[in-house]
């Protein structure tokens, strides 16, 4: 049977921790990962191959690190924690394709990549079991501002994988939906139980592939008028998108004014006493092009 990673038992988790005098920091929301069937359901998923690019969040002890090294061409890794590097440096320091960055991962920049070795770094695989704080946030930036990722396989919280796969007029879809799956859309997904964490979390965990998407023939200042439109739609949920989008609009420097919406509304052919959860995606894109069209 194929060992994908000799780190994911609790036992040899602890082991390392004690080695570095260390135990799990519950303000980083450290849940370590003790199931290499799930390590190898994560490299399933994410079709790591020797062409590709890998980024990973929150590495740990290394544990799906050690995985993914042997199976992509290089892996740069993500990791806040002051105290892990001397464990990554034991755990993953034998391979030659692995770089540790020591940073925050909500300010990573592009500019960040040049610190690994090689031909320029362009990630086209994001892989990552995510501190969950910061899932949501961490998977929508990376997709926005880092275009050569093409796919995201990320274990998240489930109500997390919930609202990035959710459907129109169901109570997980919402602005933060309509904002990633016009960049991406899910692919796969597989729940993961408490029992496969050191420590257990209070959360049912789960595995989601994003691919980055070419389907809906959007320019970035449509589709960022689009996610707009999608913040200003659900500005007060319970509302009419119509009313919802007056009170977005009436915000100082907002780029159109409030009085302008029905007419908007008008000329995307919605009706505007819908409310923003029945709206589809192409529903989002057309309110976006008509206010481009109106800020010109």
């Amino acid at each position: 049977m194929t060992e994908f990673s000799p780190l994911a038992k609790p036992s040899v988790t602890r082991t390392v921790l004690q080695r570095h005098g260390l135990a799990t920091k519950k303000a980083l929301g450290q849940n370590f990962l003790v199931s290499d069937a799930i390590i190898g359901k994560i490299c399933e998923l994410s079709e790591v191959c020797g062409q590709d690019d890998v980024l990973e969040v929150g590495p740990g002890i290394g544990t799906l690190t050690v995985a993914l090294l042997p199976r992509a061409n290089r892996v740069l890794s993500v990791e806040r924690d002051r105290d892990l590097p001397a464990v990554l440096a034991e755990t993953c320091g034998a391979f030659d394709n692995f770089t540790l960055l020591q940073k925050d991962a909500l300010d990573l920049r592009e500019e960040d990549f040049a610190c690994v070795p090689g031909d320029p770094f362009a990630p086209n695989k994001f892989v990552a079991n995510l501190p969950y704080a910061v899932a949501a946030t961490l998977v929508l930036d990376y997709f926005q501002k880092i275009e050569s990722i093409q796919s995201a396989t990320v274990m998240v919280q489930s109500e997390v994988a919930d609202r990035m796969s959710a459907k129109p007029a169901t109570k997980e879809y919402g602005a933060y939906t309509v904002k990633l799956q016009l960049i991406a859309k899910p692919t796969g997904r597989f729940q993961v139980s408490p029992n496969n964490f050191f420590p257990p979390p209070h959360v049912t965990s789960s595995v989601i592939r994003l691919d980055r998407r070419d389907d809906l023939g959007v320019t970035p200042d449509e589709a960022a008028a689009a996610s707009m439109m999608a913040d200003a739609a659900f500005t007060q949920r319970r509302k009419t998108v119509a009313n919802s989008m007056k009170q977005y609009f009436s915000r100082p420097q907002s780029p159109i004014d409030a009085t302008d919406v029905p007419k908007m509304m008008q000329s995307a052919g919605i009706d505007a006493r819908r409310r923003g959860e029945t709206l589809g995606l192409e529903e989002f894109i057309e309110l976006g092009r008509c206010l481009l069209r109106m800020c010109k």
